[in-house]
């Protein structure tokens, strides 16, 4: 168990996210979210400007960087000393975003499976990167849930990751089991109670389940309506040694993890 789990605020500049109360609307909006987040004790601030929810389409780098630029703009003018993280698999984002607002933290949703050139390109700027489990893309990912055992793998595909990110000289990576990604509800449950297990690959342990489908589906909720079970979830990943949880409510999570670690 970890005495600290950082917490990571999502933040979504795209309208079409699977939680609307993530959304902002403008550059207004985004710095009065950043600023009621670091008030409520994020460690770090996750931006995405593209949905990666089942059915949803990438919409390319440049209508991606339309939406992240405003973004990083207010970033650079007000938020000089808190830590970003930017939810994109581009390389070339990944650059435009560091020329912005310098050093952040890459949270890849396809651990370089998108572009070949994200891992040299992230270990050349000497930048944190989260590595995800996924499968296919938005559109397939539902139909790739097929597993002998969905812990072991899952570890397995994070060794081969392992020796990827040896050969591109990036040091510096964080393991995402990717709860909802090309897995059932019952996968993800399964994967949440094993959690501990991953462990013994020796990373940094990164969790997003935040009103996720396996959090409100199987208890008839939606996503608006189950920030308790939410809450319940995330502890027991706090507590089988989760080093990061990616969250909606940013003081909840810190007020409940404080009555648990």
């Amino acid at each position: 168990m970890h005495k600290y789990t950082k917490i990571i605020g999502i933040i979504n500049l795209n309208d079409d996210s699977f939680y609307r109360h993530s959304r902002v609307e403008n550059e207004q909006s985004f710095r009065s979210r950043v600023e009621e987040m670091a008030a409520g004790g994020a460690d770090i601030i996750d931006i995405g400007a593209c949905s990666s929810r089942p059915g949803s389409v990438y919409p390319g780098p440049d209508e991606e960087w339309k939406r992240l630029q405003p973004a990083l703009k207010v970033i650079a003018k007000h938020f000089d000393g808190l830590s970003f993280s930017v939810d994109t698999f581009s390389p070339q984002i990944v650059r435009r975003v560091y020329d912005a607002i310098g050093p952040f933290m890459v949270n890849d949703i396809t651990a370089g499976r998108a572009d070949s050139r994200m891992l040299e390109t992230v270990a050349a700027l000497g930048l944190p990167y989260v590595a995800m489990h996924s499968r296919g893309n938005g559109l397939t990912m539902d139909s790739l849930c097929d597993y002998d055992d969905v812990v072991e793998d899952v570890k397995a595909y994070f060794r081969e990751f392992g020796r990827k990110a040896d050969d591109a000289g990036l040091e510096n990576w964080i393991l995402d089991p990717g709860f909802g990604f090309a897995k059932t509800v019952g996968q993800n449950l399964e994967m949440l109670a094993r959690l501990h297990e991953f462990r013994e690959l020796g990373r940094p342990l990164y969790v997003g389940i935040s009103r996720k489908r396996m959090v409100w589906e199987p208890l008839g909720l939606t996503p608006e309506n189950c920030l308790s079970q939410t809450l319940v979830l995330q502890g027991q990943a706090a507590l089988q040694g989760a080093d990061y949880l990616r969250v909606h409510d940013v003081a909840a999570c810190r007020d409940y993890l404080r009555t648990i670690l």
